[in-house]
């Protein structure tokens, strides 16, 4: 009954393991689990390792157990579920056969073939109804889930339920604010920015290592040898790039504000300047967009490690984007098309992101954010995606 569930979890985000699966399989066998309430409250912290998916789990939780038809998978479930268990079984074989309630021994004289029979026979065992069964959840028999059964303290699933109170809290939807995927706060901006730093040695050897004075002393049989090294400072360099022109961006303005609020403060090395929809030749330093223009093909001449970081919504007629004079002002027009410039800017810095506002549920019907999608690793502006962003900013 409980795989469509898992994988539900899975399907939807929640990194749920086969060892949490069977931990809470574990628990319901020892009639530690009564009640659909204490399933809910249960499942949710065995099989959850985060509250940043509390959401999701109400989510799937409701939808499965009001009765809400999933798609007809199990055969393909089952299989993948089954390759899960046999790398738990070679990376601890001891807590795996705990888990299934088997003998250790006995799994081991079975080969890779074997196993994974034997695993698809248990998860094929647990997904049907199994009738008077005694192994992992069935009903009428001696399982600890199911109904009219005889298991002392069972819980019952499915049958007449007169409490559903869990499918009642679940649906209240009480973690909406602990979801990744909700809009960003300060706090949100500035944890996740404080990964965004590239630490290197720097100035004089006058900090103590202690570490390494440990380390010293003790090759010195005792003997007290300080060490010191340089101050780790942060080297970063960044630019911002942000689009502030258009009521298309006004959602987006105080979210966006925070993150350039933040970013200032945290970075000494940050420029930022701005554009309107997309970029040709020229940004402005200045958010009126009119005093202080700066040519694109400036950039070059600054560092090309410099983190790059474009934020918009990325949408806009496709002419302004793929026309050779497509923008709307004509001061802007220079006979080179915007796509041309953007692919410039990605060339030219090696790390470089662009955070959407929209949400990414939207990307696919607007055609200039797919184009924009191909030139920029592009991410949701959410506490979510602006984690993936930094990651991929850091990345090597």
């Amino acid at each position: 009954m409980f795989i469509n569930f898992f994988y539900k979890l899975r399907e939807v985000g929640i990194p749920v393991s086969p060892t949490s699966f069977l931990t809470l399989q574990k628990a319901l066998d020892k009639g530690l689990i009564n009640s659909m309430d204490d399933f809910y409250t249960s499942a949710r912290s065995i099989l959850v390792k985060s509250e940043r998916y509390f959401d999701l789990y109400d989510q799937v939780f409701a939808n499965r157990f009001e009765g809400i038809a999933l798609d007809d998978n199990d055969g393909l479930l089952i299989d993948e579920m089954t390759q899960e268990m046999l790398k738990g079984w070679l990376e601890d074989p001891k807590e795996m056969a705990e888990m299934l309630g088997e003998d250790e021994e006995k799994l081991s004289k079975l080969t890779p073939d074997e196993l994974i029979e034997y695993f698809k026979k248990r998860l094929e065992d647990q997904d049907g109804r199994h009738d008077g069964g005694s192994k992992w959840i069935g009903t009428g028999g001696r399982s600890p889930v199911g109904h009219s059964g005889h298991h002392k303290g069972g819980m019952r699933v499915g049958g007449v339920s007169k409490n559903k109170s869990a499918v009642k809290v679940a649906n209240e939807r009480r973690y909406k604010d602990y979801s990744r995927n909700r809009p960003l706060t300060t706090a949100d901006i500035g944890e996740a920015l404080k990964r965004l730093r590239n630490l290197v040695p720097a100035g004089a050897k006058d900090r103590l290592d202690i570490d390494g004075t440990i380390y010293q002393t003790i090759r010195n049989g005792g003997e007290i040898e300080l060490i010191f090294d340089q101050h780790m400072k942060d080297r970063l360099k960044i630019i911002l790039l942000i689009d502030n022109g258009g009521w298309s961006m006004d959602p987006y303005i105080s979210v966006i504000q925070s993150l350039f609020d933040y970013s200032k403060a945290q970075f000494k090395d940050i420029k930022t300047y701005f554009f309107h929809n997309t970029v040709y030749d020229t940004v402005w330093q200045d958010p009126s967009r009119f005093k202080k223009p700066f040519k694109i093909d400036e950039f070059v001449r600054l560092d090309p490690d410099t983190r790059l970081i474009m934020i918009g919504d990325a949408s806009m007629a496709p002419y302004e984007l793929m026309s050779q004079d497509g923008s709307i002002y004509i001061s802007s027009r220079s006979g080179q098309p915007s796509i041309q410039r953007l692919n410039f800017l990605s060339e030219t810095f090696k790390h470089c992101v662009w955070l959407n506002p929209v949400p990414e549920r939207m990307w696919p019907y607007t055609r200039t954010i797919q184009t924009i999608k191909e030139i920029f690793p592009m991410f949701e502006l959410t506490i979510n995606g602006l984690e993936k962003s930094i990651a991929q900013l850091m990345a090597k």
